[in-house]
């Protein structure tokens, strides 16, 4: 019957499996043929560089990374294993193993674990040789400077260009452009005279009836007939 796992190494693997899901990166090295004064002289730089330097047995580990579903670091836990834990910018604290190890050939970096991705002894070498962040943002802010001071003087010229393109638009209209719009506004004056035009008609039409007024020449005939009639009787 298997002995269940005593409560430190419970809380070693839980201890190592959060600090796992917990950092930017993890590297792990083999620290074989260091002594204590060089691993406080590395623990000191990574700790300056963002990194967290920490040693357990490689049979925690195991069960650490199984938890976390990293089952394909177990393959890397073979000798005296540390990892290096990040909080930050991965390329520092790779510099800062990489620059340990020309002057500490004893230790020996085997890999690790960058996001989601598992990383070579290659690969992570090859992230040392990266510039650090703050350099990258430093050349791409320096490279973008000369386009965007650029694009803003454009926009700035933008209105003024506009106005200028108006002003020029004006002058080149013909002269007697606002003459030729004119009549329009005259329009109502024109309009006004066909109606003063058509007042004196108006005023001559009552004349019209004054053929009529010949019509009563009936009743004169006939007045002296009835007249003729009065002298007959």
């Amino acid at each position: 019957m298997q002995d269940n796992p005593r409560p430190e190494k419970v809380a070693v693997v839980a201890e190592v499996k959060g600090k796992l899901e917990a950092s930017d990166a993890a590297i792990l090295t083999e620290y074989r043929g260091l002594t204590v004064k060089d691993l406080a002289t590395l623990r000191r730089s990574l700790r300056d560089a963002g990194g967290e330097y920490k040693i357990y047995k490689n049979t925690l580990v195991r069960f650490a990374v199984r938890e976390a579903g990293l089952e394909e670091l177990e393959e890397l836990l073979l000798g005296p294993t540390a990892i290096a834990f990040v909080s930050g910018d991965a390329v520092t604290v790779a510099k800062a193993l990489r620059d340990f190890a020309r002057t500490n050939p004893n230790l020996v970096v085997k890999g690790g674990l960058l996001g989601g991705s598992i990383l070579s002894a290659q690969d992570t070498t090859a992230l040392a040789d990266i510039p650090p962040r703050d350099v990258l943002l430093a050349r791409l802010a320096g490279g973008l400077a000369a386009p965007l001071q650029k694009m803003a003087g454009l926009l700035q010229a933008l209105p003024r260009n506009f106005a200028y393109g108006l002003k020029a638009l004006i002058d080149t209209m013909p002269a007697d452009a606002p003459a030729a719009e004119a009549p329009p506004a005259e329009a109502p004056a024109a309009e006004a005279a066909p109606a003063a035009e058509a007042a004196p008609a108006a005023e001559e039409a009552p004349a019209a009836p004054e053929p009529e007024a010949e019509a009563p020449t009936p009743s004169d005939e006939a007045a002296p007939e009835s007249a003729e009639t009065e002298g007959e009787g």
